[in-house]
C-alpha cells in the first residue's frame, strides 16, 4: 500500500488524506482513523495506567518476596515437608509471573513509544500500523492485569474449591449442571490451571446431581468467587418428546482452600463419617470397595464427600480439607453478613439468580448483576468466561466501595 498524502492510522489500516482506509484485501472502509496525536494520547494513557498498576502491585515488596522465596526454595530441607514445599514453589511461581507480567508490559510500552517516534520521523506507514496494532494488544493485556490488582480480598490469592448442584428443573437441571461442570473445567484448561475432581454424584437419567472439584492455581478463588449463585438455562429440552422449551437451574458455590495458618478446628464429635462404594465411571478397583467417604458436620448440616481415591484414608483426608474450606467460607460469610447488616444490605448472594443462558428462542448469555451479555452462548459454554469474570470482579469491587 502506498500513499503520497498525509497518512493517519486506524485499527483497520492506513488512511490517505481525502480517501478511505485501504485494507490488505484492497477493500475500502471508513471507520474513524487514529490521528498521530490520538496515537500519542493512547500511548500516554497506557503508560499512566501501567504506572497505577505498578503502585498497587508494589514491585519493591514483590521483589523482596521473590528473594525470600528463592532463598527458601534452595533450602535442602524444604522437601522434608511436602505441603510447605508445594506452597513455597507455588507462591514463588506466582510472584515471579506477576513481576514478569508488569515488567514485560512496561518494556513493550517503552518500545512502542520509541518505534512511533522513529516511524513518524521517517514517515514509515508500516511501522505506524504496527504500533496501532500493538496498542490494542497491550490495552487488552493491561485490562487483564488491572483486574488482578482488584483481587485484594483476604482469600483472593488462594486456590479454590468449586461445588455445583442441580436445582429446580428435574432431568434438565441435572444435565445443565453437567454442562456447567464442563464449562468451568474448559475455562480452567484454557487458563492452564490444574483441576482435580473430588466427587461427582450422577443423576439417574442423565447429568449429575452435584460435583466438587479443586482448582489448583494462585488467585483461583478470587477469580471464580464471582461465579457464585444460581445459573439459569432456557432451551428446547432434549428430554421432552414434544420439544417444548424448559427452564432449569443449577447452583455454583466457590470456597477458598484452607491453609495451615487458618484457625479451623473441627472436634471429632461434631462429624459423622459414612463410607460407601464409589459410583459412576471409573477404572478397575474404583467401584469394588467401600472407599468413598461422606462427612456430615452436625452443627451446620454441611455434607461433603470424596471418592476419587482408592484409599478410604486418602478420601477422608481430602473430604476433611473440603469441609474445613467450607467452614472457613461460612465464617467469612457470617462476618460479611454483619458488615452488610450495618450497611443495611441483604445477606450474601448465594441462591440468587445471577446469570441467564438462553439457547431458544434466541441466543444470549446475560449477567444480571453487571449487564454483561453476549450472543454467542456456545463460546461461553466452551469456557470463554474471561469477559464475564472480569466484569464481575469490577462489579464486586465497585459495590464494596459504595
Amino acid at each position: 500500500m502506498t500513499c503520497n498524502r498525509a497518512v493517519t492510522f486506524g485499527k483497520f489500516g492506513a488512511t490517505c488524506a481525502g480517501g478511505g482506509i485501504t485494507s490488505g484485501t484492497g477493500k475500502i472502509a471508513y471507520p474513524d482513523a487514529m490521528e498521530n496525536d490520538e496515537i500519542t494520547a493512547a500511548l500516554t494513557e497506557l503508560a499512566e495506567k501501567l504506572s497505577g498498576i505498578e503502585q498497587v502491585t508494589d514491585l519493591v515488596k514483590l521483589n523482596q518476596q521473590l528473594q525470600e522465596l528463592e532463598t527458601a526454595a534452595t533450602d535442602p530441607n524444604l522437601w522434608n515437608d511436602q505441603s510447605r514445599a508445594q506452597q513455597v514453589t507455588s507462591k514463588l511461581a506466582a510472584v515471579r509471573n506477576e513481576i514478569t507480567a508488569v515488567s514485560t508490559l512496561r518494556n513493550r510500552i517503552n518500545d512502542l513509544e520509541t518505534l512511533f517516534e522513529l516511524a513518524t520521523a521517517e514517515s514509515d506507514a508500516a511501522a505506524i500500523t504496527e504500533v496501532v496494532t500493538e496498542i490494542t494488544k497491550v490495552k487488552t493485556e493491561l485490562d487483564l492485569l488491572e483486574v488482578k490488582t482488584l483481587l485484594s480480598g483476604e482469600y483472593d490469592s488462594r486456590e479454590a474449591l468449586v461445588t455445583l448442584r442441580s436445582e429446580a428443573g428435574g432431568v434438565d437441571a441435572a444435565d445443565w449442571t453437567e454442562m456447567l461442570m464442563r464449562m468451568y473445567l474448559r475455562y480452567c484448561e484454557r487458563k492452564g490451571w490444574k483441576t482435580e475432581v473430588y466427587e461427582t454424584s450422577y443423576a439417574e437419567e442423565a447429568g449429575i446431581k452435584s460435583t466438587t472439584f479443586a482448582v489448583k492455581a494462585p488467585y483461583a478463588y478470587g477469580m471464580l468467587s464471582v461465579e457464585q449463585g444460581t445459573h439459569r438455562l432456557v432451551r428446547i429440552s432434549p428430554f421432552d418428546s414434544q420439544a417444548r422449551r424448559h427452564t432449569s437451574f443449577a447452583g455454583v458455590e466457590v470456597v477458598p482452600v484452607v491453609e495451615q495458618s487458618d484457625a479451623i478446628v473441627i472436634p471429632e464429635d461434631e462429624i459423622r463419617v459414612d463410607v460407601y462404594r464409589s459410583s459412576g465411571p471409573g477404572g478397575q478397583g474404583v467401584n469394588t470397595t467401600d472407599s468413598a467417604v461422606r462427612l456430615t458436620h452436625i452443627p451446620t448440616g454441611i455434607v461433603v464427600a470424596c471418592q476419587n481415591e482408592r484409599s478410604q484414608l486418602q478420601n477422608k483426608a481430602t473430604a476433611m480439607a473440603v469441609l474445613s474450606s467450607k467452614l472457613l467460607e461460612r465464617k467469612r460469610q457470617e462476618e460479611q453478613a454483619k458488615i452488610d447488616a450495618l450497611r443495611g444490605e441483604s445477606a450474601g448472594s448465594w441462591g440468587n439468580q445471577m446469570r441467564s443462558y438462553v439457547l431458544a428462542p434466541y441466543q444470549m448469555v446475560k449477567d444480571l448483576r453487571t449487564n454483561m451479555e453476549t450472543g454467542n452462548p456456545a463460546a461461553v459454554l466452551d469456557g470463554d468466561l474471561d469477559d464475564f469474570i472480569n466484569s464481575g470482579i469490577r462489579w464486586r469491587k465497585n459495590r464494596g466501595a459504595e
